[in-house]
């Protein structure tokens, strides 16, 4: 089975962590070129079928009510953005809980589940703003998948 991509962002009035990051980079790093902030969290999934995913995405990896789903590819129109994950050998909580519910709910072999916070920008970022790609680095002790782009 092929690696299988979900990304996973809160609806707007519901992007609670969204807006305290945003005032987070506002207040902590004196960038007042930020309008705004999206928190997309990334799942890949290893050893599910296609049914599995169907049947555990509503449940396992997001909220229907509160959350957007997109499978595979997401398309970031407007910001910069860099993604953040976990170190390799480092316990990923959000993945080792997501593997658990779902070898529960299928009765199935245990998937591999690896997840990243893909954090987008809105605004004015200069390359000089760079430094809250390390800012968030030292905070989360996550390292840094890509530069802000």
């Amino acid at each position: 089975m092929a690696v299988k991509r979900l990304f996973v962002e809160k609806k707007k009035g519901f992007d609670i962590e969204a807006g305290a990051m945003c005032r987070d980079l506002r207040e902590n790093l004196g960038l007042s070129d930020i309008k705004g902030v999206r928190v997309i969290n990334r799942y890949d999934i290893e050893g599910m079928s296609d049914a599995d995913i169907e049947l555990t995405c509503d449940t396992v990896f997001a909220e229907p009510q509160v959350d957007n789903v997109v499978f595979d590819e997401i398309t970031i129109s407007e910001g910069k953005y860099f993604a953040m994950e976990y170190l390799p050998g480092q316990y990923d909580q959000r993945a080792d809980s997501a593997a658990q519910c779902v070898q529960i709910m299928t009765g199935a072999d245990k998937p591999l589940v690896r997840t990243a916070k893909i954090i987008v920008l809105i605004g004015e970022v200069s390359d000089a703003d760079k430094s809250m790609g390390e800012f968030f680095k030292k905070k989360t002790e996550k390292i840094l998948n890509s530069n802000v782009k």
